[in-house]
């Protein structure tokens, strides 16, 4: 069974910085492309940054470029996304999720996770 967990959110002010992990198991690591997605309140959830299975191909929502980052460590099934400079317009949830086509879109993705809530306010 494959499982996804997010950690890390929080509330944090404007100018803060978070780093959120999620741990896979029941999936081979390595096969899947990786991302962030978000869902604030009344929105539609949107592609904030996804990794490739292999190569190192990554993606970044403009609204997040150059204050966001992600990673992974296929040793230990996991994925980051380092926040940095955050506004209160990065507040919502954040899901993980893996898939096996290469794309940042919520429909191309096979698992996701139950999400982690991340608050920006002072």
């Amino acid at each position: 069974q494959v499982q996804l967990v997010e950690s890390g959110g929080g509330l944090v002010q404007p100018g803060g910085s978070l780093k959120l992990s999620c741990a896979a198991s029941g999936v081979t690591w390595n096969n899947y492309n990786v991302g962030w997605f978000r869902q604030a309140p009344g929105k539609e959830r949107e592609g904030v940054s996804c990794i490739s299975s292999s190569v190192g191909y990554q993606y970044y929502a403009d609204s997040v470029k150059g204050r966001f980052a992600i990673s992974r460590d296929t040793g230990k099934n996991t994925v980051y996304l380092l926040m940095n400079n955050l506004k209160p317009e990065d507040t919502a949830v954040y899901y993980c999720a893996a898939g096996t086509n290469w794309s940042c879109v919520s429909r191309t993705m096979d698992y996701w996770g139950k999400g982690t809530l991340v608050t920006v306010s002072s």
